[in-house]
C-alpha cells in the first residue's frame, strides 16, 4: 500500500464535496463540464480495476468512494442541466 496514492486520493477526494454541495444549492451548471467528470470518473475505475487485478490493497476503497462522490455530482449535473432548459423553453 502506497502512502502516497492514499495522500493523492485523500487530497483529490477532498475537492468532491464542496463541488456536489455547490451542485445540489446552485442548481446551475455554470463551472461544469460533464466531460470532465466522466474522464475524472474513468480515471477512477482504471485505478479500481488496477487494484483488483494487480495489486489487491485497501485503497482500492479510496477510489472506489471517489468515483461515487463524481457520480454523484454528474446526477446533480443531470438534474441541473434538465432544470436549466426547462426555465429557458417556459
Amino acid at each position: 500500500m502506497s502512502h502516497w496514492e492514499i495522500i493523492m486520493l485523500v487530497c483529490f477526494g477532498a475537492a468532491w464535496p464542496f463541488s456536489i454541495y455547490r451542485s445540489a444549492v446552485s442548481h446551475s451548471t455554470k463551472g461544469k463540464s460533464l466531460l470532465f467528470m466522466i474522464i475524472v470518473m474513468c480515471g477512477y475505475v482504471a485505478g479500481v480495476l488496477h487494484k483488483i487485478f494487480f495489486n489487491f490493497d485497501l485503497v482500492m476503497y479510496l477510489y472506489a468512494f471517489n468515483f461515487l462522490m463524481v457520480a454523484a455530482d454528474v446526477v446533480l449535473y443531470l438534474r441541473n442541466r434538465k432544470e436549466e432548459k426547462n426555465t429557458t423553453i417556459k
